[in-house]
């Protein structure tokens, strides 16, 4: 009990410190960050550390994005109940979580199976209903586009056309876009079969690997 109370505090502090002060102020996406418990999608190892101002591993190559990053990705995407999103890269199912608390119609696609099992797992634990797949994100999931908003969760070194052209009619799509190293974050918008894109600032992720991003 007293570690669920010192996680609840932590959660709270995190919210605090480095989402709302850095400037993030949608109230849906402050509610999800206070609500959603970031301890239950790392490793056991690294529980103690789950609010930390930085990424963290979780295996497989892979890492949870640092939690204000997640909040910007969040907030750019403008998500809301009952809209339909892809999400490329589950990874521990965070940034999942985040989305489905918000209320999106949730569709994610994953390469490596044991870090989508055990997402999905977690994610039904917690209540939340994410459809998810295993396969190459680049492609997207072609079986429910179009989609009114992708959020894509590692670098690649430009959008997929896949991931384009499974955009609905003014849809959004937030993606990391640029070399092995480092990328901008991009805001891009679908409008009269025209693509518009609006960096957000610089950051690094995981490389997107697929047929469309960086070759495996």
């Amino acid at each position: 009990m007293q570690e669920e109370l010192n996680f609840a505090e932590m959660r709270k502090r995190m919210v605090e410190t480095q989402i709302i002060r850095r400037g993030i102020s949608d109230k849906k996406v402050i509610d999800a960050f206070l609500k959603v418990p970031r301890e239950r999608f790392v490793p056991e190892n690294v529980k103690p550390f789950a609010y930390e101002d930085g990424p963290l591993s979780i295996g497989e190559g892979q890492t949870v994005s640092q939690p204000y990053m997640v909040a910007l990705m969040t907030e750019a995407l403008n998500p809301a109940y009952g809209v339909k999103t892809l999400e490329i890269g589950t990874g521990s199912g965070y940034q999942s979580a985040i989305l489905a608390e918000i209320g999106a119609e949730l569709y994610s696609v994953e390469r490596k199976s044991a870090l989508a099992e055990r997402a999905e797992k977690v994610l039904k634990e917690l209540g939340y209903n994410v459809r998810i797949k295993v396969g190459d994100g680049t492609l997207g999931w072609a079986e429910f586009a179009p989609y009114e908003r992708i959020i894509v969760t590692a670098g690649g070194p430009e959008i997929p056309a896949s991931l384009v052209a499974q955009m609905k009619e003014g849809g959004m799509m937030v993606m990391p876009v640029g070399d092995t190293f480092s990328q901008d974050l991009l805001l891009v918008r679908k409008s009269g079969g025209k693509m518009t894109k609006e960096n957000l600032g610089g950051c690094q992720f995981v490389k997107l690997l697929g047929a469309e991003g960086w070759q495996v």
